[in-house]
């Protein structure tokens, strides 16, 4: 099989079809009660919704104004904030101890407002960086109705699985979220193979941004979750929600929407980083969450069997 044809066939069919399985994944872990933790939960879920819709995407266009980037990796900043959350970042979520339901209900939201949000945005954004009357304008309702495709309907279909065979959707979820990991391993490889040529400059171009993106967007999550009095398991929920982007969903509008990998660049490179600095996260904030339960326990006096999602929601 020819290079081009197979270059085709992984843009068109591969990354769509994997994308729509682990979406289709996140929908396996979802109930519609976890929908109505935004009014149960409201504080929680505005503080990290508005991190992800508002405050992220603003971040991202800053920082590819000021970071004297190529047209392409800047839109390949673009891509990546305006593709909050992931199954990636609710599996770093329970890693870290945090609070798996508001990682999942930030995610499933964000996904359904983003199908709307991303056309718009990434439109203005290509006028911008790549000048007006570039040849990668979107057509809105078009692609709209492509990012349903692979979002809403397989969210559905899983919700749907979870509702009726809800044993199945339990035993097959962790697999799907591993199957995400694998895929976009391999997506990241593919692309450093096809672009092996200019690997090297995308990394020195893009790297910096990168690294500086993802701390500042942690340091938001987190911060404006301790300063707003939300408990540590809701903090850490947030900061890796915040800071952890849906780079496989960035990068099929890079390589088959876009059609342009140098766009896909950045979300590669960013996959890299925010999986490194993810660990460190994970080691930390596990630390902290323990190290607060254990002083919760001993202020209640001692209590060796406490429920540990108590201890988190007593823990400021």
């Amino acid at each position: 099989m020819e290079s081009v044809e197979l270059v085709t066939i992984v843009n068109t069919q591969i990354i769509p079809i994997s994308i729509f399985l682990i979406m289709m994944g996140m929908g396996l872990s979802l109930r519609i009660e976890d929908f109505k933790r935004v009014v149960k939960y409201p504080k929680a879920v505005t503080i990290g919704l508005t991190n992800q819709l508002i405050f992220l995407p603003f971040i991202g266009f800053m920082l590819a104004n000021v970071m004297n980037l190529a047209p392409e990796y800047a839109v390949g900043v673009m891509l990546l904030v305006l593709c909050p959350g992931g199954t990636t970042s609710n599996m770093f979520t329970h890693l870290a101890k945090g609070d798996v339901a508001l990682s999942v209900t930030m995610t499933a939201i964000a996904s359904l407002i983003t199908v709307f949000t991303i056309p718009v945005v990434l439109n203005y954004s290509l006028d911008h960086f790549m000048g007006q009357g570039n040849e990668f304008q979107l057509p809105i309702l078009k692609t709209i109705i492509s990012l349903m495709k692979l979002t809403i309907v397989p969210i559905a279909i899983g919700m749907l699985i979870k509702a009726y065979f809800p044993r199945f959707a339990d035993s097959s979820k962790t697999y799907v979220s591993r199957f995400g990991i694998i895929f976009l391993t391999l997506l990241i490889m593919f692309l450093t193979y096809l672009q092996q040529d200019i690997l090297v400059p995308a990394l020195v171009a893009a790297g910096p941004v990168s690294l500086i993106l993802n701390i500042l967007t942690m340091a938001l999550g987190y911060y404006s979750s301790r300063w707003l009095k939300l408990n540590i398991a809701q903090t850490t929920s947030i900061t890796i929600e915040v800071g952890l982007q849906n780079s496989t969903l960035s990068m099929f509008m890079a390589l088959t929407l876009l059609a342009n990998y140098k766009m896909s660049f950045t979300p590669a490179i960013y996959t890299l980083v925010m999986f490194f600095t993810a660990g460190i996260l994970i080691l930390l904030l596990k630390h902290t969450v323990q190290s607060k339960q254990k002083s919760t326990e001993s202020e209640l006096g001692g209590v060796d069997d406490i429920d540990g999602t108590v201890a988190k929601e007593l823990v400021e």
